[in-house]
Parts: structure tokens; sequence; C-alpha cells
């Protein structure tokens, strides 16, 4: 659990953007990363707002999701590694199915658990 809430405000301009909150008895300050096929999306902006303990997240687009097809980005907590939210972009031919979608994200956050378990058990061994 990251101690976090990541809500999506807006999706515009090629700039995916979103309200962090801080949980309850959080006081750490966030480190939000985010991943496109477990390479890291550079430009990633976490800006304070005018209220305590909530900052504006800002995720670009990368290029190389921009194709034929479903590509999902991954929004994370760089400090536990927890799922913050996601998006996807779908580009090129229609598809057939919006389930498509789904299982894209579905394979991403399968990933996310793969490696969340293969630290874990190389941290217990």
């Amino acid at each position: 659990m990251s101690g976090f809430t990541l809500t999506k405000t807006r999706f515009r301009d090629g700039v995916w953007e979103g309200l962090l909150v801080a949980e309850a008895g959080n006081d750490r300050p966030p480190d939000v990363v985010a991943s496109f096929e477990e390479r890291p999306v550079h430009g990633v902006v976490v800006a304070d707002t005018a209220e305590r303990n909530r900052w504006v997240v800002e995720v670009p687009v990368p290029v190389e999701a921009l194709g034929d097809g479903v590509r999902t980005v991954l929004i994370r907590d760089a400090r536990d590694d927890a799922l913050l939210d996601s998006f996807t972009v779908i580009a090129g031919e229609a598809l057939d199915e919006d389930i498509r979608a789904e299982v894209a994200l579905l394979r991403a956050e399968l990933d996310l658990l793969k490696r969340a378990f293969r630290k874990h058990c190389r941290e217990t061994t």
C-alpha cells in the first residue's frame, strides 16, 4: 500500500494529469514514476498545490506508445512499487473490441506483480 491516492483529472495535449492525495497519517513526500513496456517515462512532473498533502501529477505520453494497437502506461509509487494508476493509448486501426485494452492493462499489472514477487523472494532468501 503506497499511502497515496491518484485520481485522473484530465488527458489532453499528450499529457495525462491527475491529483495525488496523501492518505491520513502519511507524511512522506511522493516519489512518482511512470513506465511504458518496463522502460521509464521521462518528463513526469509532480507539482505542489495550494493544499497540504496534495500534488498535481503530469505524465507525458511517450512517443514510443504511439502506433498501431493498445499501449498502457503505468504510474507507480517508486518507494514500494505500488500501482497508483494507469492509462491506455489506442491508436491506428480501429479495434474490434475494447476488451483488448483491458487485456493490455492486465498484462502490464501482471508484469508488475511478477517483479514484486521476485523482489520479495530475493529479500526472503
